[in-house]
C-alpha cells in the first residue's frame, strides 16, 4: 500500500468465538456472520488475544492487516504528533459486545501492573456505550464494601459465584448510557445488554468466577501469574459515591448536537464523540460506527464516502479533517496526549 493510498475503509467483520454465549445483534448490525460463541467483534484492532500471535487483528478491505498498514505509514495513518507521543500504537481497541450470559465477575490490570509483571505498556480502562438495555438489566461495578485479600481469594477457589455477584456495586443502565471501568475495578454484565466497548489497546482479563463458562479459570483466569499475583492488581476498597456516580454519564446519545459521550475522566484513554446526523472532526486517526441511518462523510483530501447502518470504518490522519451528514455515528478516537501522560 502506497503512502498516496492510505485511504478511508470500511472494515469487514472481524469476529472469532469466546468463552460466554453471544447473541444475534452484532451479526445483524454488521451483516454477519455472528455465531453461538461470538459475543464480540473487535473493530479495527491492531490488538491480538492474549497469548494469541494473530487471532484479533482487523483487515482492511483489500485484506491487508490495519496493523502492517500503520506500520507501513504511520504519519500517514496516524498523524506525526500521535507518532511522536505515543508510536504505531493506535492507543484504542474497538468492540461491539452482545453477551447471551452475564459476564462473570472480573476486572483487568492498570498499566504500572501490566508495565511490572507482564512487560506491556497499556493496562485495561475500558467503557460501555449501552446500545440496547432489557428492562431491568444492569451492570456490577466496584465493591459495595471494603473486601479483605485471604476472603476473596476464598470466594475465588470455592467458586461462590452468587457471593462474588453479590459484592459488586449494581447500577441499572438504559440505551444511551455510557460507563467508564477503571482499570482494576471489579465489574460484570448483565445478558442481554448489547454495547460499545473502548478499551486500552490489551486483551488482559483476570477472571473471579467461571463457573458456566466455556473456560478453564483454574488455568487461564489469572493472566498465566496466578490469583495471589494478579489480585494485586484488584481494587479492594469500594469506589466512593462521588467517584461511583463520575463514571456513570446517562442519557449520553440524547439530543442533537455534536458531544462527547463518555465520563470525563475517560479522555486519558480515548475518546467517543457523537455525530448525529450531522458533525466536523478534525484531522486524526479515528473508528467510526454508524448506528443507524445513511449518509456521507466527505474528508478534505479523500474521496467522499456512503455510509449507512452498520458500516464501520477506519479514518486516517491523511484524510483530513471530515463531515458527516444523514447518519448518526460514533467517532472513537485515541486520548488526548497531555492527559495520556497521567493515565495510570
Amino acid at each position: 500500500m502506497s503512502q498516496s493510498a492510505v485511504v478511508p475503509s470500511k472494515l469487514p467483520s472481524n469476529q472469532f468465538d469466546h468463552f460466554y454465549r453471544g447473541g444475534n445483534r452484532i451479526g445483524a448490525l454488521r451483516h454477519g456472520p455472528g455465531g453461538p460463541m461470538r459475543p464480540e467483534e473487535w473493530i479495527g484492532s491492531v490488538t491480538t488475544r492474549f497469548g494469541e500471535s494473530a487471532q484479533g487483528l482487523s483487515t482492511l478491505e483489500d485484506g491487508t492487516l490495519l496493523k502492517d498498514a500503520i506500520a507501513a505509514h504511520p504519519d500517514a495513518w496516524l498523524g506525526p504528533d500521535h507518532v511522536k507521543n505515543f508510536g504505531l500504537s493506535t492507543e484504542i481497541l474497538i468492540k461491539l459486545l452482545d453477551p447471551d450470559q452475564r459476564l462473570p465477575v472480573h476486572f483487568h490490570p492498570n498499566k504500572a501492573f501490566s508495565k511490572q509483571h507482564l512487560g506491556l505498556d497499556h493496562g485495561k480502562t475500558e467503557a460501555w456505550i449501552i446500545l440496547e438495555a432489557p428492562a431491568g438489566t444492569g451492570v456490577g461495578l466496584g465493591f459495595k464494601e471494603q473486601q479483605n485479600k485471604a476472603d476473596l481469594l476464598a470466594l475465588v477457589r470455592n467458586q461462590d459465584s452468587a457471593a462474588l455477584l453479590a459484592s459488586l456495586r449494581r447500577a441499572e443502565v438504559s440505551v444511551g448510557d455510557a460507563v467508564l471501568v477503571p482499570a482494576g475495578v471489579a465489574h460484570a454484565i448483565d445478558a442481554g445488554i448489547f454495547l460499545l466497548e473502548l478499551q486500552e489497546p490489551t486483551d488482559l482479563s483476570a477472571l473471579l468466577e467461571w463457573e458456566g463458562f466455556a473456560v478453564d479459570g483454574i488455568k487461564d483466569g489469572h493472566l498465566g501469574l496466578g490469583f495471589e499475583t494478579v489480585t494485586d492488581a484488584l481494587k479492594l476498597d469500594p469506589l466512593t459515591d462521588a467517584e461511583f456516580d463520575s463514571l456513570i454519564a446517562r442519557n449520553a446519545l440524547s439530543g442533537g448536537n455534536l458531544r462527547s459521550i463518555l465520563p470525563l475522566k475517560a479522555d486519558g484513554y480515548f475518546r467517543a464523540h457523537l455525530a448525529p446526523q450531522t458533525g466536523n472532526f478534525d484531522a486524526g486517526f479515528a473508528i467510526a460506527l454508524v448506528l443507524n441511518g445513511s449518509g456521507e462523510i466527505s474528508f478534505a483530501s479523500a474521496p467522499s464516502m456512503a455510509i449507512t447502518q452498520g458500516d464501520a470504518l477506519v479514518i486516517p490522519f491523511a484524510a483530513g479533517d471530515y463531515s458527516i451528514s444523514g447518519a448518526n455515528v460514533i467517532v472513537c478516537r485515541p486520548p488526548l496526549a497531555e492527559l495520556a501522560r497521567n493515565a495510570i
